[in-house]
């Protein structure tokens, strides 16, 4: 395994290949960057304002408020016109408000760039607010805002936040109070539009294969004709210096304790700020990080733990977030403590800091891999730091950073006194518990596939726009191959693939890909599971070393596997105090049955306690063989010098082909109406149905359903959630197998309306059982599936994952190329049969998980 440090020189083309910035002259900034790698255009509106400046009504959410708004209706358009749209030209239309912007973006055809130009436009700068609107989208803030209650991750962020900041308006969630948000009024929401939401107050990114000429014309006709407008500036009290520790200990309905630890920094612009970004990488990014090895591996006291240098403003935080048994906690937090005082006194070796430095590089290649990630780029440049060429200072005055540079960026922010301490920990054991009752060139290249005389499988794709290569391996697995009573044992072996070999140590394994600024990591589903390894490509033989350790050599030790193992049932913990999740696991036990879907892949208590590391050696013999294995490899590399090592490598495989333990098919899923009582403030809804497996013939047509359920524009959604604001989400969603599925309805709404719900989710399936849908909501679910499938087909690593399944499920490798074919052939007929056959009352199995 050979490592090196990243070499600047592959950042050059993305500093060379600058946008093109412009500003009209009402304000308006325009940054244009032409990029033909896919025919996608992200075109994306970065509003200047957010949760911070809303002024005298700071903590009312009206920036979140807005963003909902802003796609209920305009002079020209309907809400509904907006959203159908966007949909009938394959396009993706969202938005997102963080403290300091709010942004609304489409992701479209290329083809269609003028379309989005237009629609981001109007909804921009010429919405109504509608009244009625304005009253239904506060209900289903205010069923946001208890989701957000109901989420143990984000309560403890706004809880460290409020904590840390006593003067900066950071302290106030970006979503509001609820308290607060319920008295603002449409005239509130008005004030703040016209106040902020100006020409000289938006920037407009676009990326993408658009017609420039026909992208300045739309520009110019629909940003330019408003007249500069009045800004005023918004007071930002700084942040007084903390002179003392502080702490907030939150003790919940929870399984697993959550704590984060932040000490107060500067903002970006301050000179230490790269130096924070380096020591909060070398710490805590990735599993041979500081603090991964020194208090996961070694000491055991955390399931996870992740460090993050926050500062887009001019002020920050410095925070080490981790989960751990109840416990645990205050051991682990003395030990965090201890491990940054060894820092601080012995330093950093060097090759920490050049993996570091490696990581922080790729990533800033791996950000640019779609036109969405190009243009968000360019947004954070222009609008967070205001200087387009910052990424070239930022890794110059990296590079210049020096062991005492860190050492002293340590002593001088991580100190006791700017620490805060915050919490949120499982409830004393007498709680009861809860009663539960029943410019580049496109890549256009097919796959290269070729097969060994050992039955191993090969698929090649050369992409040269970016420095980057990409190993998929992939085998069936998952709940059909795993013995009853031993459940979520293929996601551990995956797991435990990626740690210790016979030659090297977990850690060792992970300082190896992440002094190379690699990934390596496991995967594992419903029918198959895998490695994915990403480089640069100077770093192919790195790669292949590791990937034929793993798969030829696992070690399986049992300190590692029990580390692993615990890790797992932590997650299990985790996904039970999320209601959403709890419902969906629920809904799959009652509707599977005894069929091995009824537990996901992470598998269950019971199981995982069962497991040890003889089981996984002998699943290991099973199913790593060369009849199970495909490995698809995308990115920039030359075919002939690397086709040859990957046959080498698969050819050392075992030979053999694994059947299922477990039946394919679904012979027994329960049916009825269930209730479950959770300790929560929100109700889920749930109803299930037999779906078609993958390799059905009427597969494509719930690919067209689920669209037809889910989605801004549906008539479900519409009617739900904006005509009546009873829930913050509704749509449909699959759980998919080879021969056996779920298709299932799912809904956030408030106790009181889950009744309400269900009956509005029913009345939709009656209406597509009886023919209702029209000649144009069809189409519109037809173009947006496949440009979502364009869309998801930018990446190496999304094009290998693609090519890898269809070759192990017995598909044609390139079958990709049929999809649209395929979803044009679904007929209204056809939704109306999937209907009828699929979506029976009696087939159903209906789940009301409530407080």
């Amino acid at each position: 395994m050979h490592t090196g440090a990243i070499d600047l020189s592959l950042l050059e083309r993305f500093w060379r290949d600058a946008p093109e910035r412009s500003v009209l002259p009402n304000g308006l900034t325009i940054l244009l960057k032409h990029d033909t790698a896919a025919a996608i255009a992200s075109v994306q509106v970065w509003v200047k304002t957010g949760s911070i400046h809303e002024g005298a009504q700071l903590g009312a959410g009206l920036s979140h408020y807005l963003e909902h708004m802003l796609f209920k209706g305009t002079i020209r358009r309907t809400g509904r016109e907006i959203s159908t749209t966007v949909q009938a030209h394959g396009g993706y239309l969202n938005a997102y408000t963080t403290f300091d912007r709010t942004v609304y973006y489409i992701d479209v055809p290329a083809e269609h760039t003028a379309l989005a130009i237009d629609i981001l436009a109007d909804a921009v700068l010429h919405s109504t607010l509608p009244a009625d609107e304005v009253m239904r989208e506060r209900e289903v803030i205010l069923r946001e805002i208890d989701m957000g209650r109901d989420d143990p991750d984000q309560r403890l962020g706004e809880t460290l936040f409020a904590t840390a900041f006593r003067e900066h308006p950071y302290r106030h969630p970006i979503i509001g109070y609820r308290e607060v948000f319920s008295g603002v009024t449409r005239e509130d929401l008005l004030a703040y539009y016209r106040a902020r939401y100006v020409p000289n107050n938006l920037v407009l990114v676009i990326v993408g294969a658009f017609d420039s000429a026909a992208v300045r014309e739309a520009i110019w006709e629909h940003f330019g004709s408003l007249p500069r407008s009045r800004l005023a500036p918004v007071h930002l009290p700084g942040e007084a210096r903390q002179l003392a520790r502080r702490e907030q200990h939150l003790f919940e309905e929870v399984q697993l304790t959550r704590a984060g630890l932040g000490w107060q920094i500067p903002g970006l612009a301050h000179p230490d700020a790269p130096a924070l970004d380096l020591l909060a990488t070398i710490l805590g990014h990735g599993d041979s990080s500081v603090l991964w090895q020194s208090v996961r591996e070694k000491a055991r006291l955390v399931h996870t733990i992740d460090v993050q240098a926050w500062n887009p403003g001019t002020a920050g935080l410095f925070c080490v977030s981790f989960t751990c048994a109840a416990g645990k906690r205050e051991a682990a937090t003395v030990a965090i403590q201890q491990v940054l005082a060894r820092c601080a006194a012995r330093g950093f070796a060097s090759r920490l800091i050049a993996k570091a430095l490696r990581q922080i590089a790729v990533g800033e290649i791996n950000s640019r891999k779609t036109m969405a990630g190009q243009a968000s780029r360019l947004g954070v440049a222009e609008v967070v730091v205001g200087d387009l060429d910052y990424s070239r200072e930022y890794f110059a005055r990296l590079r210049a950073l020096t062991p005492a540079d860190l050492r002293r960026a340590l002593r001088s922010y991580l100190v006791p006194e700017r620490l805060t301490v915050v919490s949120i920990n499982p409830a004393p054991a007498k709680t009861p518990a809860p009663h539960r009752a029943a410019g580049r060139t496109p890549v256009t290249d097919d796959f290269e596939e070729s097969t060994l005389v050992n039955g191993a499988r090969l698929l090649l794709q050369r992409d040269p726009r970016l420095p980057n290569l990409h190993f998929r391996l992939l085998f069936l697995g998952g709940p059909l191959y795993e013995s009853a009573g031993r459940r979520g044992a293929t996601e551990l072996l995956a797991t435990l693939l990626t740690k210790d070999t016979q030659r090297h140590t977990a850690a060792e394994v992970a300082r190896a890909i992440e002094e190379v600024g690699g990934s390596f990591s496991p995967f594992a589903g419903s029918n198959s599971f895998g490695l994915a390894l990403e480089v640069l490509p100077t770093d192919c033989d790195c790669a292949l070393d590791l990937l034929a350790e793993a798969v030829l050599m696992p070690a399986f030790r049992a300190a590692t596997f029990e580390i692993e193992r615990t890790a797992q049932l932590a997650e299990l913990q985790e996904d039970a105090d999320d209601v959403v999740t709890f419902g969906r696991k629920r809904l799959r036990q009652l509707f599977f049955g005894d069929h091995p879907f009824a537990i996901d892949v992470h598998g269950d208590e019971t199981g995982l306690k069962a497991l040890s590391p003889a089981d996984l050696v002998v699943l290991h013999r099973r199913l790593v063989v060369s009849g199970n294995v495909v490995l698809a490899v995308a990115g920039d590399f030359l075919p002939r010098r690397l086709a040859s090592k990957l046959r080498r490598f698969l050819a050392r495989l075992p030979e053999g082909t694994p059947a299922p333990i477990a039946s394919a098919s679904l012979r027994s899923a329960g049916r009825g109406d269930f209730t479950e009582i959770q300790p929560r403030q929100q109700a889920v809804v749930l109803q299930a149905f037999p779906g078609p497996g993958l390799l059905e013939s009427d597969y494509y047509v719930s690919e067209v359903a689920d669209e037809l359920f889910s989605g801004m524009s549906s008539r479900l959604f519409e009617r739900v959630r904006e005509e009546k604001g009873l829930a913050y989400f509704v749509r449909s969603a699959r759980v998919v197998g080879l021969h056996a599925a779920m298709f299932y309805f799912l809904a956030g709404t408030s106790p009181e309306h889950q009744a309400e719900v269900l009956t509005e989710i029913e009345a939709e399936i009656v209406r597509v059982q009886a023919g209702g849908v029209g000649d144009d909501e069809l189409q519109r679910c037809q173009v947006r599936l496949k440009a979502a499938r364009r869309m998801s087909l930018q990446t190496n690593s999304a094009r290998t994952m693609q090519a890898g399944l269809n070759a192990l499920y017995g598909l044609p490798v390139n079958d990709w190329k049929n999809y649209d074919a395929r979803i044009d052939a679904v007929t209204k007929d056809a939704l109306q049969h999937f209907a009828r056959a699929r979506l029976q009352r009696t087939l159903r199995t209906q789940l009301v998980v409530k407080p």
